[in-house]
């Protein structure tokens, strides 16, 4: 498979396709599948649906990350396959989401973290300088990973305007960027088979990982690939 500046962006497939393709083992397998709802539309077997993603993430990554509506992606908790379990539900909470409905106004979003037993984490990489010094002298008396709740605004409007893209559900380079850092180190390979625009792409280059990126939908690889700069391979 050939690398194009660290990200390879693969024809469109089905991502249940572009996973079961793959051979070489990766560090991370990122999923965000459209939410059973609104923009994507919606299936009866959502709940099978996202079993069988995890099931076939799993085989070929150590960590997965899952996306979804809290009430919605919960239900893959009793389906994980042998071998992988629930590291912790995260949240994105983002304060500036626009609303037309009456009543509670949604302003998060659930990952769930998922894993091997042999998958490593990498806290150490949230630690400021002191933090460090102080932990290569061991006198670091805990280890402050981030919060399981990542705060950052919808890329909406003036706010995010240079990660903007045109995509309907393109979330902040930071969400990303919290989850990677704590499961890579530089050098390792990310892989994200329902990419949109590209996100994990650009997080990856940012934190100089590699990325294979790939989604059903031409339109969207094709931002992507004007977002990266790189051309299918």
């Amino acid at each position: 498979m050939p690398w194009c500046r660290g990200v390879t962006i693969l024809a469109p497939a089905d991502a249940l396709d572009t996973l079961r393709r793959q051979r070489r083992r990766v560090q991370v397998a990122m999923l965000d599948p459209w939410y059973n709802r609104g923009v994507g539309g919606s299936r009866d077997d959502y709940d099978e649906f996202l079993e069988a993603l995890v099931k076939a993430a799993a085989r070929i990554a150590g960590h997965v990350f899952l996306w979804g509506f809290p009430e919605i992606v919960g239900a893959v908790l009793p389906r994980l396959p042998a071998g992988i379990s629930l590291v912790a539900w995260l949240t994105w909470y983002f304060k500036n989401c626009p609303s037309v409905i009456r009543g509670w106004r949604s302003a998060q979003m659930a990952c769930l973290h998922l894993a091997g037993p042999r998958a490593r984490l990498y806290p150490e990489h949230f630690l400021n300088d002191a933090q460090l010094e102080r932990q290569r002298a061991g006198k670091l008396r805990y280890l402050p990973g981030p919060a399981s709740v990542i705060e950052a605004p919808l890329n909406i409007g003036f706010v995010g305007r240079r990660e903007q893209t045109g995509h309907p559900a393109q979330k902040p380079e930071a969400v990303y960027e919290a989850l990677l850092k704590m499961t890579t180190r530089r050098g390792d390979t990310v892989i994200d088979p329902m990419c949109g625009s590209g996100t994990t792409g650009a997080v990856c280059r940012t934190l100089g990982l590699k990325a294979i990126l790939c989604d059903e939908s031409d339109r969207y690889l094709t931002l992507a690939e004007r977002r990266l700069g790189v051309v299918r391979c």
